[in-house]
Parts: structure tokens; sequence; C-alpha cells
């Protein structure tokens, strides 16, 4: 679904972009993740044909860009930083505005079947019983939803977002996240650019990590979250079950033990034998965070955790 090669951007002396090879597959949710400032949104705007790469090769819907664009954009909803709209008009003239431009111009359609396309993205992102008051009045909340319904007015192949859950409170931000995931189920390939991991962990099926404007990490998520070769054990029997597995207990936290054995099925069948209650075991997979931090330098942005 998207591709590049060598994706350079060069602004003067600054290297926002280096050497970047992106590969989104249809029907990924993939997480492009990154620092504030490590290039994540020139990306994207080059990707949608909004800036010019310095050199490298880009295809987006197995077409090259940004040379197809006329035909490749109207398969795509995008959000890219700050939602766009004219603040003098409400949200549903913002959206029927957009609608007729995505067209030529043209309005698509009767005039009902235009009012039923906006009214289903607006009740889509949860702005279904907005009023008429301009966007100039909208919170930003408000505003990360019109940019979302724009992004979805289109019914598109592929999704492109930067930061889509920026200023939304928790609540809105897990309405997104579930909205994410029935079009994701629907079919919609999903490119998701975030500096926050917990959005990328609970969402995302394949992760591209960026650091300042070059790829460290790109994968499966389950490939990066790999077991450890440890297991958390929670049992009542925590004194039996340290004397049992003795040298291989690493922690001992009051009922829970971080136990290195590699197959979690064999230890629990070794436990339940000797008669000691579990009330749970799972392996210890690898956290997302550490992935990144193993995988990035320091500096003065950070990505967040929450």
């Amino acid at each position: 679904m998207i591709r590049s090669r060598g994706l350079t951007k060069r602004f003067g002396r600054i290297l926002a972009v280096d050497d970047l090879d992106l590969d989104v597959r249809e029907g990924d949710v993939y997480g492009f993740l990154g620092a504030n400032g490590s290039g994540k949104t020139t990306t994207v705007r080059m990707l949608l044909g909004l800036v010019l790469a310095t050199s490298g090769t880009i295809e987006v819907l197995d077409r090259p860009m940004p040379a197809s664009a006329r035909v490749v954009l109207p398969e795509v909803g995008a959000l890219v930083e700050a939602p766009a709209a004219y603040a003098h008009l409400p949200g549903r003239a913002n959206l029927a505005l957009f609608d007729a431009m995505s067209n030529g111009g043209h309005a698509r359609g009767s005039r009902a079947a235009r009012a039923g396309r906006i009214d289903d993205a607006l009740d889509r992102v949860g702005l279904g019983g907005v009023d008429g008051r301009p966007v100039r009045a909208y919170s930003l909340g408000m505003r990360q939803r019109l940019g979302l319904a724009h992004a979805l007015l289109r019914r598109p192949r592929l999704l492109v977002l930067d930061e889509p859950t920026n200023g939304l409170d928790p609540q809105g931000i897990r309405e997104i996240r579930c909205l994410l995931l029935e079009l994701h189920a629907a079919g919609t390939t999903i490119f998701l650019s975030s500096h926050l991991l917990a959005e990328v962990e609970q969402l995302c099926t394949r992760v591209g990590v960026l650091d300042r404007g070059r790829m460290v990490v790109q994968d499966q998520l389950d490939a990066l979250r790999r077991p450890t070769g440890r297991v958390l054990v929670h049992t009542p029997d925590a004194a039996a079950a340290h004397a049992l597995l003795d040298g291989r207990v690493e922690r001992v936290d009051g009922h829970r033990l971080l136990v290195r054995f590699d197959d979690a099925a064999a230890l629990n069948a070794r436990l339940v034998g000797a008669g000691i209650r579990v009330e749970s075991l799972v392996a210890e997979r690898r956290a997302l965070e550490d992935v990144v931090l193993a995988a990035t330098r320091p500096g003065n942005d950070r990505i967040a955790r929450r």
C-alpha cells in the first residue's frame, strides 16, 4: 500500500528524513512511531504529495507519488497536523465543501445522498449532534474529530493519520481507537503516525520507529514483542514454588514470581504436578517501550508512554 526507497528530505542544511525505506502492507495498522521532531510529519506530507522529496521514490496504492496524485488521493483519507477548516463555517458546511472539492467542485449524487455521507462521517467521529456554531468555536478535540470526518468522507481504502488523538480526552481517545479498529476490520489499511507508545501498542499490527529522520526499527508488533524467556507466576504458594524452582526464580514479590523458563506450559505442569496452586501464569514479552529505547538515541524530544 505504501512503499518508499531511499526517501530523503532536506530543508537547507537540515536533514529531516534520511534514506527512509517504508513498507506498509495491505491490511496493516501501521504505527509510525517517533519523538516529536523526528521527521514523521515531513514523511507523511511527502507520501501525500504535499512536500516534494529531495531524493528517493514513493509508491502509494502501487502507483508513484506525486505523479499519480490525481488517481491515488481520491482513495486515501488523510489527517495531517492541525485539521484544515473554514473557521467561519459550521462543521457540516465544511464537509459539504470538502465533498464537492474532492470531486472537482461538482456535487456527487443527490442532495440526500450527500447529506447522508456527511451525517455518517459526523456520527462515526462523535459529532453527530453538532449544532450550527462555526468551527472557530470548536474545542481542539472537536476540530480533531472534524478532521477525521473529512478523512472518512471518501470511505477510503487507505487512511493516513498524523497524531489523530491530539487534543482528545481519554474517552475520546478510546472512541477513536474503537473506530479505527472497526475500519480496519472492514478492510481499511491504516497508517498512523504518533509519538504515543500506548496508542501504537493497542492499535497496530506493524511498527516502524523513526529516530532523527532514520528508520531504526520496522517489523510486526508481535515479532518486536517476542517472549523474553521469563514467565510471570501468581501463586498463593510462593515459598513452595520458590523452593521447587530454586535457581530459576529471578524475583519474588509477595505472591508473584518472575521465573526463567522458556516453556510456560511445561512450567505450569511442573508447578501443578508438585501440588502448587497457580492463579495465573503468563510468558513475559518485551515491552514496546524497551524496543524503542534500545533503538533510539536520547534527545530533547521524547516518546511519551501515555
